[in-house]
């Protein structure tokens, strides 16, 4: 968004303004005034924006893990990138359509004091928070070297391994634990979608969405500001995807078999055609993915990336939404002034990515102390590799 795009800045400041409407509407007359919540569909679409905004930063600990745990350093590229697309997800779609989604929204703090260890969503308050401040402590570097202030940016990177640790954990519990959210609706929710393994496939379907956020958002840097991965890292990472969503899709197809779910898409053709769409796009992921194996070119890649941001969204989209309709008897629709602030949200994160891609060190690498870090604490910082997809092969390996 370069500063002589005067209509873009138009039309961000009209959709930031009518956003900050809304919330303070929301905040002095309640959630009945700016929803289509009922005592019958408690939660609607700002539900959706953390199930969402969660998975797809996913990939930030997914690289973290990668690249310091398992030394990969030829992914070390994507790192800051995915950390970046992580903590945003985190705090505007996550925690902050929570600030909005939650009835009482001066009592947030409770569950810092009021222990409930045997609820899920206690849990889940935890590990986000946890790892949101792990998050900080991952991307501060950044900010400190565009400053100049590397030797603050050393020290933390002196610790950056135990808080990657703590990250992959944090993340792990809460992925999963989202999908352990509707595992009390048995009853309500359609057998196309609920499964006791639904933790697991919020698991799978969060690493393989938001290892394709790093490839989507790399290419928009490269298309709008010039800067982003080279062809051999983007390639790698299409292998990634493609082992994860081969999973979820291999672990979904047998316990839907098992179950005896597939005849439910007969049941109600909105539903039905909704679950098509969404196995239709990660199964023609996949197959993009697979198809050109020896041949594959980033473009593939990026195709590939859309369509699994498409089919999981749905998918969460029809967990939280669509798949409790038959059975509840509800009519909810999101009201335009719930979306406006969803769409609010979007914006807002999209135009922060694009301002640190723009003026922060986002998509170097190979100087700074994060490669050292990476290699390990007591060898020096290593260049990065070229880029060549045998040596992005190797580091996989």
């Amino acid at each position: 968004l370069a500063s002589g795009q005067a209509p873009a800045w138009g039309l961000l400041v009209a959709i930031w303004a009518l956003g900050g409407w809304v919330l303070a509407e929301r905040y002095a007359r309640g959630l009945g005034a700016v929803t289509g919540l009922s005592d019958t569909f408690p939660w609607g679409i700002w539900k959706f924006n953390v199930l969402s905004g969660i998975a797809c930063g996913a990939g930030g600990f997914t690289m973290a893990g990668t690249v310091y745990i398992f030394r990969a350093k030829p992914y070390y590229p994507c790192l800051r990138p995915a950390i970046l697309t992580a903590y945003l997800g985190y705090a505007l779609l996550g925690c902050g359509s929570l600030m909005v989604d939650i009835g009482r929204p001066l009592n947030f703090w409770s569950p810092v004091v009021h222990w409930q260890h045997r609820s899920v969503l206690f849990e889940i308050f935890w590990c986000i928070l946890l790892y949101t401040g792990v998050l900080t402590v991952e991307f501060a570097p950044v900010v400190l070297e565009r400053f100049g202030w590397k030797r603050t940016a050393h020290t933390i990177h002196r610790f950056t391994i135990p808080f990657v640790i703590g990250g992959v954990i944090f993340s792990t519990l809460h992925q999963s634990s989202l999908g352990s959210l509707y595992l009390i609706v048995p009853q309500k929710l359609m057998p196309l979608w609920y499964s006791p393994l639904l933790p697991v496939f919020f698991f799978l379907s969060a690493i393989s969405v938001g290892l394709s956020m790093v490839v989507i958002v790399a290419a928009l840097s490269r298309r709008f500001l010039g800067k982003g991965l080279d062809d051999a890292v983007v390639l790698s990472l299409g292998k990634f995807v493609a082992v994860v969503l081969l999973l979820f899709l291999g672990v979904r197809a047998v316990d839907g078999t098992m179950r005896g779910a597939w005849s439910a898409i007969f049941d109600h053709p909105l539903q039905g055609t909704l679950f098509l769409l969404e196995s239709g796009a990660l199964v023609a992921a996949a197959f993009t993915l697979l198809a050109r194996m020896g041949n594959r070119k980033p473009g593939d890649v990026l195709a590939a990336a859309i369509l699994v941001f498409f089919g999981v969204m749905l998918h969460r989209l029809n967990v939280a939404w669509f798949g409790l309709l038959p059975v509840l008897g509800s009519d909810y629709v999101p009201t335009w002034k719930e979306v406006s602030v969803t769409v609010m949200l979007v914006s807002v994160a999209v135009v922060l990515f694009s301002l640190a891609a723009k003026h922060l060190p986002l998509f170097e690498h190979g100087e700074g102390h994060g490669a050292a870090a990476a290699a390990g604490a007591s060898s020096p910082a290593d260049p990065a590799p070229a880029g060549k997809p045998e040596e992005v092969r190797a580091g996989a390996a």
